[in-house]
């Protein structure tokens, strides 16, 4: 069972650091196998927002957008997510960022158009395995905030092993 470390400080919330919770647990008889953080390692991805959309002029299945990362000035980037619509908040890699697995963000050309960055779904960033479309993010987050403080990413997740005699720990 994976348990976030804010779910059980809303209970109680002592002062003790991650490890030591993850000890106390233990000592207690649920018995912590790991402690990792929410999301896989990645860097350079910011809330970006939609201000534009437009059909790719050399391709049926791609768009064009025109996204603000916070920076003063817009970005155009070639999409191929179905569901991306004006106005909308996303995850945008900017060039120079690294997603899981190693894989490198930088300015390129698709199909006679510069792409300037990459919008990101939840299977992209590793968060899960839907790739449907884009991940939406709340109305309310900053355009060019850091995705991981926005979505807590950096948050310790307890994964608990519960044996047969403590099974009551579920509910």
């Amino acid at each position: 069972m994976r348990v976030p470390e804010s779910w059980l400080r809303s209970f109680a919330s002592p002062d003790w650091t991650s490890e030591q919770i993850a000890d106390r647990l233990t000592m207690s008889g649920l018995e912590v196998e790991e402690t990792a953080a929410a999301a896989p390692p990645f860097h350079g991805v910011v809330v970006g927002q939609v201000r534009s959309v437009a059909r790719h002029p050399n391709a049926d299945k791609l768009s064009v957008c025109e996204v603000d990362v916070g920076d003063g000035n817009a970005r155009t980037i070639v999409c191929g997510a179905p569901n991306v619509v004006a106005g909308m908040r996303v995850p945008c890699a900017l060039p120079g960022a690294e997603l899981p697995g190693g894989f490198a963000i930088k300015p390129v050309t698709m199909r006679g158009v510069e792409s300037q960055g990459m919008l990101c779904s939840a299977r992209e960033l590793g968060l899960s395995e839907d790739h449907a479309g884009l991940l939406a993010l709340e109305g309310d987050a900053t355009p060019g905030a850091d995705l991981r403080g926005v979505l807590g990413l950096d948050e310790a997740v307890y994964t608990l092993k519960l044996t047969p005699n403590l099974a009551h720990c579920m509910s």
